[in-house]
């Protein structure tokens, strides 16, 4: 099963600290190893914001090269927007980035692996589903 991974979850492996939720960290390692990453354009640029150092951004740059960009389309940004309203006139706030995730996994059937409690929210309203 091809999984969405959101930024929350990519930068828990990433601390140098240990993580304190291990079994996220598993999981993630089991869907690298199975190949079933689902990597968003706007995920990537959400990771990759706010490294100050140049070598540990062209490090991480170069090690999430591995998995591609999945292709967002126009019915994705579409379908954010629609979700972005829905969940507006339901006194749910989020953000843009937010919603395409939501779209892109309600418009191809993924599960969004997250620690963003926003998320349960969105899931209220919404046609998602949470890994």
């Amino acid at each position: 099963m091809r999984v969405i991974v959101d930024t929350s979850i990519w930068s828990l492996s990433f601390r140098r600290k240990k993580n304190p939720n291990i079994e996220n960290e598993i999981k993630l390692k089991k869907l690298i190893l199975e190949g079933n990453i689902v990597l968003l354009g706007p995920i990537r640029q959400e990771i990759l914001s706010g490294i100050k150092d140049k070598s540990q951004f062209d490090l991480l740059k170069s090690n999430l090269r591995v998995f591609p960009d999945f292709p967002i389309v126009e019915k994705d940004f579409e379908t954010a927007a629609e979700f972005f309203n829905l969940c507006r006139s339901k006194g749910i706030q989020g953000s843009n980035t937010d919603f395409l995730i939501c779209a892109v996994a309600s418009n191809n059937n993924f599960p969004i692996f997250t620690s963003d409690k926003d998320f349960d929210n969105y899931k209220k309203i919404l046609t998602i589903r949470l890994f």
